[in-house]
């Protein structure tokens, strides 16, 4: 399941940049992939990114009968990558402990606890700050994490941290959209539908079995189309059993493009703002103190 909005080999390499260039009286060049760097190096590319890292959000989990197991993670690394290529900041290696119990009765499925996957996610943020990454952009690919990390950045309020965590959400661009549209030739287009088999076929098209796209029924069921007014967590399941939304056997690589070079425009003009920007933290030392003696804060006029 995938929100529009990471590694391996030569068609990868070919779009997401290895390296960026050091600053002026830097010599050579310095890694953006956070296993990649060594630990002096490491001290350069704080420095350089200015504190921000992105933690590219992905999980393993069914993509139809034609796609890999990781696509959200390919997919989130991709846009990373190239963001952080064209405005230097550093990538964290492939993230996969999000959400994902919808998906539990299909093969290949990794569904952490809950607890563990708050956990390891705040640890993960913590463990980045206190090595001095202070602005944490979160990339997600999978689109049954998003309530989750809606409700993480929300509770970093509940003490105090010299860090900030941001979520990439990326707006629509029409212009994109229209473009897309006039490529699309399928409605029912959602996780492993024609747009993100698209993406696929420009990040990693090895790994892409089209062929294989309409073996399994990707259609909606509506099987609580009954009921009005509810939220549960079946909801998914009661439509998309097969955990496939759509037909991917019509992906073209120019939608992929098109979807990804819209994602990667918008984070680097998110990571040239973030970096720019001292605003957040202030805000943010400024709430934890007042959060100490609530009783003493100055109201806002």
């Amino acid at each position: 399941m995938k929100i529009h909005i990471i590694l391996g080999c030569a068609a990868l390499l070919a779009t997401a940049p290895l390296f960026a260039q050091r600053q002026p009286g830097v010599s050579s060049q310095l890694p953006i992939r956070f296993e990649e760097l060594t630990t002096p190096d490491f001290i350069t590319a704080v420095e350089l990114s200015e504190g921000v890292c992105i933690v590219p959000f992905g999980i393993l989990e069914k993509h139809g009968p034609h796609l890999p197991l990781g696509t959200d993670i390919y997919i989130a690394r991709n846009i990373s990558l190239q963001a952080a290529g064209r405005e230097y900041c550093v990538v964290f290696p492939e993230y996969y402990f999000g959400q994902i119990y919808e998906a539990k009765h299909q093969p290949g499925t990794i569904a952490y606890s809950p607890e563990t996957v708050y956990r390891l996610l705040q640890e993960t943020c913590a463990e980045l700050g206190r090595n001095g990454f202070k602005k944490i952009i979160i990339v997600n690919g999978h689109g049954g994490n998003r309530f989750f990390i809606h409700y993480f950045c929300q509770a970093q309020l509940a003490e105090a941290k010299d860090y900030a965590v941001i979520f990439f959400t990326p707006t629509p661009n029409p212009e994109v959209a229209e473009k897309v549209s006039g490529l699309k030739e399928t409605v029912e287009d959602g996780h492993a539908g024609e747009s993100e088999t698209s993406e696929m076929l420009v990040i990693r098209p090895d790994l892409v079995h089209p062929e294989r796209a309409r073996e399994q029924s990707g259609e909606n069921w509506q099987r609580l189309h009954h009921i009005s007014d509810i939220w549960t967590g079946i909801w998914w399941y009661a439509r998309y059993p097969n955990h496939y939304s759509g037909d991917g056997s019509y992906a073209k690589k120019e939608i992929g493009e098109l979807i990804i070079d819209d994602s990667v425009n918008q984070l680097v003009r998110l990571i040239k703002a973030v970096k720019k920007d001292d605003e957040i933290l202030k805000l943010q030392k400024r709430f934890f103190h007042e959060a100490e003696d609530p009783l003493n804060t100055k109201q806002q006029q």
